[in-house]
């Protein structure tokens, strides 16, 4: 087996660096061609005592090239931009809900004639709600009750062993309409249907009406607004009052939240 020898310590032959081409001439003599002007380099060649065959052919050894790292894929990298806004959506919608609920809220009722009843509470009438409860009770039975000037709405859940959720977080309520059981109310997230709700009433400070449109078959979207004072009994019990502008004279409306 033959060894190729540099010259001289110094000269180092890389073979995974350096490309040449090898040609063969007269009197056993290579030749490297570079730059379209052939060199000639002589080149010693000595006979290691382990050989067992000078007639073999002469294996060299050429180091593979680095393996390039291989970045995520487009579809891969649009994934983990899609979770880390979901995230953070979440994150930011979740701060808005929990954190800095003062004592005055902005909330709304609403909703269709022949439908359920809606009504959210607001920090500010461009923020996410902090929360968002459907009642079972059909709009038109609460206008009846508005009607008779007074309206006292309580909504209870039962206290779960180890449950650390906080008040406006629990999910399932019993609701009672000046004192009369009314069915139930869930908690709802904001979805596009209400956002278009509370889009179209946000210049609105007080006050009830009617949103134009195709209500379809629940009828048209009946709303009121107001301002609420919010008041913290403790950590099972808050209370919701309206607040009429100016002390003048209008239904009164109060919402209660108890976990018993």
């Amino acid at each position: 087996m033959r060894t190729i020898m540099a010259r001289s310590p110094s000269e180092s032959f890389s073979f995974s660096k350096r490309h040449f081409q090898w040609i063969t001439g007269k009197g056993g003599d290579d030749k490297r061609q570079e730059g379209g002007k052939a060199e000639e380099e002589m080149f010693a060649f000595s006979t290691t005592a382990s050989s067992c065959d000078d007639n073999a052919p002469m294996k060299v050894e050429v180091a593979p090239p680095p393996a390039r790292k291989k970045g995520p894929s487009p579809s891969a990298a649009a994934v983990a931009v899609s979770r880390f806004r979901s995230v953070l959506a979440a994150a930011i919608a979740s701060r808005h809900r929990l954190v800095g609920i003062g004592p005055r809220v902005t909330g709304t009722l609403f909703g269709h004639r022949r439908g359920h009843v809606y009504f959210a509470f607001q920090v500010d009438p461009r923020a996410c709600p902090v929360v968002l409860i459907e009642l079972t009770t059909p709009t038109s039975t609460l206008v009846r009750e508005m009607a008779s000037g007074l309206v006292r709405i309580a909504l209870e859940c039962e206290r779960r062993a180890g449950g650390g959720k906080k008040l406006l977080e629990e999910p399932l309520w019993r609701a009672y309409f000046n004192g009369k059981k009314c069915g139930y109310a869930v908690r709802r997230e904001c979805g596009p249907a209400e956002w278009r709700v509370l889009r179209a009433v946000e210049p609105v400070s007080t006050g009830a009406g009617v949103l134009p449109g195709n209500g379809g078959a629940y009828g048209e979207m009946m709303y009121m607004r107001a301002r609420f004072e919010r008041v913290v009994g403790s950590k099972d019990s808050e209370a919701f009052y309206m607040m009429n502008p100016d002390n003048s004279a209008g239904p009164e409306l109060s919402i209660y939240l108890l976990r018993v």
